[in-house]
C-alpha cells in the first residue's frame, strides 16, 4: 500500500506548480513523485552499482566470457601487481 507524505509549501509556489503540471498534462502530485524518484535514483549508490554490475555482466556474456574467465583475469592482474610491487 502506498504511503502519504505531507509537505508544507508557500501557497504561490503551490499554485505555480499546479499550473505548470497542468500544462504538461500531469497533476502536482505526479510531478512531485517524479522529482522524488529522480532524487533518490541519483543518490542511491547501491542501486547504481547493482545496475552497473548488471550491464558489465551482460557485456561479458554477450562477448562469450564466463565467470571463470573473469576470475582467471582477476588472478592474473593480482599476480602482476604483486610482481610489480616486489620489484620496487
Amino acid at each position: 500500500m502506498a504511503e502519504q507524505l505531507l509537505i508544507r509549501m508557500d501557497p504561490e509556489l503551490k499554485r505555480k506548480l499546479a499550473r505548470l503540471a497542468t500544462r504538461e498534462g500531469k497533476t502536482a502530485t505526479q510531478v512531485v513523485r517524479d522529482l522524488i524518484e529522480e532524487y533518490v535514483k541519483n543518490r542511491d549508490v547501491a542501486s547504481y552499482i547493482d545496475a552497473l554490475w548488471g550491464r558489465i555482466g551482460q557485456r561479458l556474456k554477450s562477448a562469450g566470457l564466463t565467470a571463470g574467465d573473469v576470475a582467471k583475469a582477476v588472478r592474473e592482474v593480482r599476480k602482476s601487481k604483486t610482481r610489480d610491487a616486489g620489484r620496487r
